[in-house]
């Protein structure tokens, strides 16, 4: 999906020759597309034999549902919890950090 976001229309050729040495299969690359597309995730558009695929799930909504998944599974929903572990876990650059107190206090202004 990584690919197909960046790329935005790519066969599968295409999406083989953006990955990382050493490359898998073109077939197992064309596998993978076809299971995306069986679960609504792909579209494609036919050249006679050929397809070039294109995302229908756009990259915001994708991260939006991974993260909301991930906070539910590992911090039990709590949005605090979450914040807590990017700060003490993952040593967060203080300037960041100030950042994104900023965006909180304006988004609780905002409301």
């Amino acid at each position: 999906m990584q690919v197909l976001w960046r790329l935005e229309r790519a066969f599968v050729k295409e999406i083989v020759a953006e990955l990382e040495s050493p490359r898998p299969p073109v077939t197992t690359v064309s596998s993978i597309v076809r299971k995306l597309e069986a679960e609504g995730l792909v579209g494609h558009e036919e050249f006679g034999k050929t397809y070039r695929y294109y995302p229908i799930l756009k990259k915001k909504d994708y991260r939006k549902s991974f993260f909301r998944q991930m906070m539910e599974d590992y911090f039990g929903g709590s949005t605090e919890q979450l914040l807590s572990h990017f700060v003490q876990e993952e040593n967060m650059d203080p300037a960041n950090l100030k950042k994104l107190l900023d965006k909180i206090k304006n988004k609780e202004d905002a409301d």
